[in-house]
């Protein structure tokens, strides 16, 4: 079996996240969803868990954070180009997202941060090593 990574993020609305992150280029694997949780695909290896926090809690060993106000976790996205990166923010934003932070660029690395309604925080990025400084 290949390596995989599944995100579990606990949401208050499954039905708004899932169009949140279907906004930014998500697809959705309904074998793997219900109305309680739903599985988003962002490529063969990478899925993200988007569960009710009924769902999330009977997994979870500890309470479930408040990531409107304290971060959880920081999740990164990486993309093909500048394009897309701004394309998918765009999306996201119309989907509702927040941006809570400036475009960054490093030179070698443009990045754009966006926030679902539950304050999950994603970096949106490009790297192009080209550019990587080697001193």
């Amino acid at each position: 079996m290949a390596k995989q990574i599944f995100i579990n993020l606990a949401v208050n609305d499954v039905q708004k996240s899932m169009d949140f992150y279907m906004a930014l280029g998500f697809t959705n694997n309904p074998q793997f969803s219900d109305d309680a949780g739903k599985c988003m695909v962002w490529s063969d290896d990478i899925f993200l868990m988007i569960l009710s926090h009924e769902k999330f809690a009977s997994f979870a060993t500890k309470p479930i954070a408040d990531t409107k106000s304290k971060l959880a976790g920081l999740f990164s996205l990486s993309v093909d180009s500048v394009d897309v990166v701004n394309l998918m923010m765009e999306n996201g934003l119309n989907a509702g997202g927040v941006e809570p932070a400036e475009m960054r660029d490093y030179g070698f690395m443009t990045q754009r941060t966006i926030e679902d309604f539950d304050g999950h925080t994603w970096e949106i990025f490009y790297m192009d090593m080209s550019k990587f400084p080697t001193e």
